[in-house]
């Protein structure tokens, strides 16, 4: 299990952080850099802007840290629920919202980030990012690890 689990929350994650960037890139012209570096704001304030690659680096980290927090998670609760072995449509669009729920009302606001003014087509956006990136992913890999099972 830990090995799929690996496997799946590196893919999730490199995919996901890829359209990240694609999008900030194709929306703002944000480099994937500056997108890094965002992310590491969490933790360090505004001067993760100012930093190099080392805080790049540990943004990337803090996004793989979620990327594979969502994947362990779904894993280790897919066997215990039954609902789950049903739609990986719905698995997908369920690890989506939760990961965007907990990201934009839990981590955000707990971080130094300031919260943006929820936006609904941002919202949308961005979970349907999640959903293909992150959901999809995980509750394919969930379901052909436990139906082999």
């Amino acid at each position: 299990m830990w090995k799929q689990i690996l496997k799946t929350g590196l893919l999730a994650g490199t995919l996901d952080i890829v359209a990240a960037c694609t999008q900030a890139y194709v929306m703002r012209g944000t480099t994937p850099d500056t997108v890094l570096k965002f992310i590491a704001s969490g933790v360090l304030g505004s001067t993760a802007m100012k930093g190099g690659a080392e805080v790049a680096l540990l943004g990337l980290l803090f996004h793989f840290v979620i990327a594979f927090s969502c994947t362990i998670i779904f894993f280790l609760v897919y066997p215990k629920l039954q609902v789950l072995h049903k739609s990986i449509a719905l698995n997908s669009l369920l690890i989506a919202v939760v990961a965007w729920a907990v990201t934009t009302l839990i981590i955000i606001p707990l971080s130094k980030i300031r919260p943006a003014p929820l936006q609904l087509q941002r919202a949308v956006i961005a979970i349907s990012i999640l959903y293909v990136c992150i959901g999809l992913p995980v509750a394919a890999a969930a379901k052909k690890l436990y139906v082999k099972k």
